[in-house]
Protein backbone atom coordinates (compact mmCIF):
# COMPACT_ATOMS: atom_id res chain seq x y z
CA UNK A 1 0.00 0.00 0.00
CA UNK A 2 1.22 3.26 -0.84
CA UNK A 3 -0.04 7.17 -0.08
CA UNK A 4 -1.09 9.54 -2.80
CA UNK A 5 0.10 12.94 -3.30
CA UNK A 6 -3.84 14.33 -3.29
CA UNK A 7 -6.48 13.39 -1.69
CA UNK A 8 -9.82 12.85 -3.67
CA UNK A 9 -12.53 13.36 -1.82
CA UNK A 10 -15.92 11.67 -2.35
CA UNK A 11 -14.74 7.84 -2.76
CA UNK A 12 -13.78 8.71 -6.16
CA UNK A 13 -10.84 6.52 -7.78
CA UNK A 14 -8.65 7.64 -10.71
CA UNK A 15 -6.84 5.57 -12.99
CA UNK A 16 -3.06 6.12 -13.48
CA UNK A 17 -0.55 5.75 -16.02
CA UNK A 18 1.42 2.25 -14.51
CA UNK A 19 -1.78 0.35 -14.10
CA UNK A 20 -2.99 1.41 -10.79
CA UNK A 21 -5.74 3.58 -9.42
CA UNK A 22 -6.46 5.65 -6.38
CA UNK A 23 -9.21 4.98 -4.20
CA UNK A 24 -10.15 7.42 -1.16
CA UNK A 25 -10.58 5.74 2.05
CA UNK A 26 -11.59 7.59 5.48
CA UNK A 27 -9.43 10.75 4.14
CA UNK A 28 -6.31 8.87 2.76
CA UNK A 29 -5.70 7.58 -0.72
CA UNK A 30 -4.32 4.15 -1.37
CA UNK A 31 -2.70 3.13 -4.50
CA UNK A 32 -4.05 -0.07 -5.53
CA UNK A 33 -2.05 -2.44 -7.84
CA UNK A 34 -4.82 -4.44 -9.72
CA UNK A 35 -2.26 -7.31 -10.64
CA UNK A 36 -2.94 -8.02 -7.04
CA UNK A 37 -5.78 -9.84 -8.25
CA UNK A 38 -3.96 -12.60 -10.68
CA UNK A 39 -2.41 -13.98 -7.53
CA UNK A 40 -5.62 -15.48 -6.68
CA UNK A 41 -5.86 -19.43 -7.03
CA UNK A 42 -8.57 -20.21 -9.12
CA UNK A 43 -9.75 -22.07 -12.46
CA UNK A 44 -10.73 -22.03 -15.79
CA UNK A 45 -14.09 -23.53 -17.13
CA UNK A 46 -15.89 -23.72 -20.03
CA UNK A 47 -19.46 -22.64 -18.47
CA UNK A 48 -22.29 -24.27 -21.38
CA UNK A 49 -26.19 -24.02 -21.73
CA UNK A 50 -28.78 -24.66 -24.10
CA UNK A 51 -31.78 -22.86 -25.24
CA UNK A 52 -34.29 -23.58 -27.79
CA UNK A 53 -32.18 -25.96 -30.11
CA UNK A 54 -29.27 -23.85 -29.35
CA UNK A 55 -26.02 -24.73 -27.41
CA UNK A 56 -23.55 -21.90 -26.32
CA UNK A 57 -20.58 -21.48 -23.85
CA UNK A 58 -18.46 -19.07 -22.62
CA UNK A 59 -14.98 -19.08 -20.47
CA UNK A 60 -15.46 -18.80 -16.92
CA UNK A 61 -12.80 -18.28 -13.59
CA UNK A 62 -15.77 -18.15 -11.08
CA UNK A 63 -16.93 -21.69 -10.47
CA UNK A 64 -16.83 -22.35 -6.52
CA UNK A 65 -18.09 -24.96 -4.47
CA UNK A 66 -20.23 -23.30 -1.40
CA UNK A 67 -21.56 -26.27 0.38
CA UNK A 68 -21.09 -30.44 0.28
CA UNK A 69 -24.35 -30.79 2.17
CA UNK A 70 -26.48 -30.45 -0.28
CA UNK A 71 -23.32 -30.08 -2.76
CA UNK A 72 -23.76 -26.33 -4.15
CA UNK A 73 -21.51 -24.32 -6.31
CA UNK A 74 -21.64 -20.78 -7.49
CA UNK A 75 -20.81 -19.03 -11.19
CA UNK A 76 -20.22 -15.77 -11.44
CA UNK A 77 -21.38 -14.42 -15.59
CA UNK A 78 -21.21 -11.53 -17.15
CA UNK A 79 -24.77 -10.37 -18.06
CA UNK A 80 -23.26 -9.58 -21.73
CA UNK A 81 -22.68 -12.95 -22.62
CA UNK A 82 -25.30 -14.75 -24.24
CA UNK A 83 -24.56 -17.58 -22.04
CA UNK A 84 -25.63 -15.90 -19.16
CA UNK A 85 -29.25 -15.11 -20.97
CA UNK A 86 -29.49 -18.34 -21.26
CA UNK A 87 -28.57 -19.60 -17.75
CA UNK A 88 -31.54 -17.35 -16.85
CA UNK A 89 -34.10 -18.36 -18.92
CA UNK A 90 -33.48 -22.09 -18.19
CA UNK A 91 -31.87 -22.50 -14.93
CA UNK A 92 -29.20 -25.26 -15.94
CA UNK A 93 -25.80 -25.15 -17.11
CA UNK A 94 -22.86 -27.17 -16.90
CA UNK A 95 -19.23 -26.55 -16.42
CA UNK A 96 -16.65 -28.19 -17.79
CA UNK A 97 -13.63 -28.30 -15.45
CA UNK A 98 -10.50 -27.28 -18.24
CA UNK A 99 -7.19 -29.38 -17.95
CA UNK A 100 -3.33 -28.15 -18.32
CA UNK A 101 -3.33 -29.40 -21.54
CA UNK A 102 -5.81 -27.19 -23.05
CA UNK A 103 -4.55 -24.83 -26.01
CA UNK A 104 -5.05 -21.28 -26.94
CA UNK A 105 -7.25 -22.27 -29.70
CA UNK A 106 -10.12 -23.68 -27.13
CA UNK A 107 -9.92 -20.79 -25.21
CA UNK A 108 -10.23 -18.71 -28.04
CA UNK A 109 -12.99 -20.59 -29.52
CA UNK A 110 -14.99 -19.82 -26.54
CA UNK A 111 -13.79 -16.80 -24.96
CA UNK A 112 -12.85 -14.61 -27.68
CA UNK A 113 -16.42 -15.09 -30.04
CA UNK A 114 -19.99 -14.18 -29.27
CA UNK A 115 -22.67 -17.27 -29.68
CA UNK A 116 -24.81 -14.97 -30.87
CA UNK A 117 -23.21 -15.37 -34.38
CA UNK A 118 -21.03 -18.47 -33.70
CA UNK A 119 -21.65 -22.04 -33.68
CA UNK A 120 -19.16 -22.82 -30.73
CA UNK A 121 -19.00 -26.21 -30.69
CA UNK A 122 -18.16 -26.57 -34.01
CA UNK A 123 -15.82 -29.31 -34.65
CA UNK A 124 -15.26 -29.41 -30.84
CA UNK A 125 -15.86 -32.99 -29.25
CA UNK A 126 -18.62 -32.89 -26.77
CA UNK A 127 -21.60 -34.72 -25.28
CA UNK A 128 -24.49 -33.70 -24.22
CA UNK A 129 -25.18 -33.95 -19.89
CA UNK A 130 -28.42 -35.43 -18.09
CA UNK A 131 -29.26 -31.80 -17.72
CA UNK A 132 -29.49 -30.69 -22.19
CA UNK A 133 -26.78 -29.06 -21.92
CA UNK A 134 -22.95 -29.87 -23.47
CA UNK A 135 -19.73 -30.61 -21.75
CA UNK A 136 -16.17 -30.99 -23.09
CA UNK A 137 -14.85 -34.84 -24.24
CA UNK A 138 -11.34 -33.32 -24.87
CA UNK A 139 -9.17 -30.98 -22.17
CA UNK A 140 -11.44 -31.49 -19.56
CA UNK A 141 -10.68 -33.06 -16.30
CA UNK A 142 -14.37 -33.23 -15.26
CA UNK A 143 -17.69 -31.67 -15.65
CA UNK A 144 -20.45 -30.69 -13.17
CA UNK A 145 -23.96 -30.47 -14.41
CA UNK A 146 -25.99 -27.56 -11.86
CA UNK A 147 -30.10 -26.41 -11.38
CA UNK A 148 -29.99 -22.66 -10.46
CA UNK A 149 -31.62 -22.00 -7.08
CA UNK A 150 -31.09 -18.34 -6.79
CA UNK A 151 -29.42 -15.54 -8.24
CA UNK A 152 -27.67 -12.33 -7.21
CA UNK A 153 -27.64 -9.41 -9.20
CA UNK A 154 -23.66 -8.38 -8.98
CA UNK A 155 -24.02 -4.65 -11.65
CA UNK A 156 -22.25 -5.96 -14.39
CA UNK A 157 -22.69 -9.98 -13.38
CA UNK A 158 -25.37 -11.83 -12.19
CA UNK A 159 -24.06 -14.29 -9.44
CA UNK A 160 -26.24 -17.83 -9.55
CA UNK A 161 -26.65 -20.41 -6.83
CA UNK A 162 -26.88 -23.54 -8.05
CA UNK A 163 -27.71 -27.35 -6.95
CA UNK A 164 -24.86 -29.96 -8.23
CA UNK A 165 -27.43 -32.33 -10.44
CA UNK A 166 -24.67 -34.69 -12.21
CA UNK A 167 -21.00 -34.57 -12.07
CA UNK A 168 -17.99 -36.78 -12.98
CA UNK A 169 -14.22 -36.79 -13.18
CA UNK A 170 -13.18 -37.40 -16.92
CA UNK A 171 -9.25 -37.73 -16.19
CA UNK A 172 -6.65 -37.49 -14.28
CA UNK A 173 -4.73 -34.83 -15.72
CA UNK A 174 -4.32 -31.21 -13.45
CA UNK A 175 -6.98 -28.69 -13.44
CA UNK A 176 -5.72 -25.69 -15.64
CA UNK A 177 -5.08 -22.44 -12.97
CA UNK A 178 -5.57 -18.42 -14.06
CA UNK A 179 -2.00 -18.51 -13.19
CA UNK A 180 -0.82 -21.39 -15.34
CA UNK A 181 -2.82 -19.92 -17.93
CA UNK A 182 -1.39 -16.39 -17.88
CA UNK A 183 2.35 -17.40 -17.61
CA UNK A 184 2.06 -20.54 -20.16
CA UNK A 185 -0.96 -20.20 -22.54
CA UNK A 186 -1.79 -17.36 -23.02
CA UNK A 187 0.90 -15.40 -25.67
CA UNK A 188 3.23 -12.82 -24.49
CA UNK A 189 2.65 -9.70 -26.80
CA UNK A 190 5.11 -9.12 -29.13
CA UNK A 191 7.91 -6.32 -27.94
CA UNK A 192 8.32 -3.59 -30.40
CA UNK A 193 11.57 -2.94 -31.36
CA UNK A 194 13.54 0.63 -31.32
CA UNK A 195 15.03 2.15 -33.55
CA UNK A 196 17.88 4.29 -32.72
CA UNK A 197 21.95 5.09 -32.14
CA UNK A 198 24.00 2.79 -29.60
CA UNK A 199 27.14 4.49 -27.95
CA UNK A 200 30.20 2.39 -28.88
CA UNK A 201 32.22 3.60 -25.55
CA UNK A 202 29.65 3.01 -23.08
CA UNK A 203 26.44 1.36 -24.29
CA UNK A 204 23.71 4.55 -24.03
CA UNK A 205 21.08 4.41 -26.47
CA UNK A 206 19.81 7.37 -28.20
CA UNK A 207 16.30 6.15 -29.38
CA UNK A 208 15.71 7.94 -32.78
CA UNK A 209 15.66 8.08 -36.57
CA UNK A 210 18.16 10.13 -37.05
CA UNK A 211 21.61 11.29 -34.34
CA UNK A 212 22.38 14.83 -34.80
CA UNK A 213 26.38 15.69 -35.44
CA UNK A 214 27.05 17.44 -32.84
CA UNK A 215 25.34 14.87 -30.31
CA UNK A 216 27.03 14.56 -27.40
CA UNK A 217 27.01 11.11 -24.95
CA UNK A 218 25.40 12.39 -21.79
CA UNK A 219 26.88 9.47 -20.33
CA UNK A 220 30.70 9.08 -21.45
CA UNK A 221 30.35 12.75 -23.60
CA UNK A 222 32.13 10.87 -26.91
CA UNK A 223 30.62 12.55 -29.89
CA UNK A 224 28.43 10.82 -32.49
CA UNK A 225 30.87 9.48 -34.55
CA UNK A 226 31.16 6.95 -32.13
CA UNK A 227 27.70 6.11 -32.26
CA UNK A 228 26.42 3.35 -34.73
CA UNK A 229 22.25 2.58 -35.73
CA UNK A 230 21.18 -0.39 -33.76
CA UNK A 231 17.69 -2.00 -33.01
CA UNK A 232 16.46 -3.02 -29.20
Amino acid sequence: MQKCDKVYAGGRKRNLSNGKFCASAKGMVIIMDNKAMYKLSYGLFVLCAAENGKDNACIINTAVQVTTEPNRITIAVNKGNLTHDMIANTGVFTVSVLDASTTFELIKNFGFQSGRNADKFSGIPCKRTSNGTMRLEENSSAFISAKVISSTDLGTHTLFLAEVTDCEVLSDKEPLTYAYYQSNIKPKPERQKKKGFVCTVCGYFHEGDELPEDFVCPICGHGASDFEAAEV
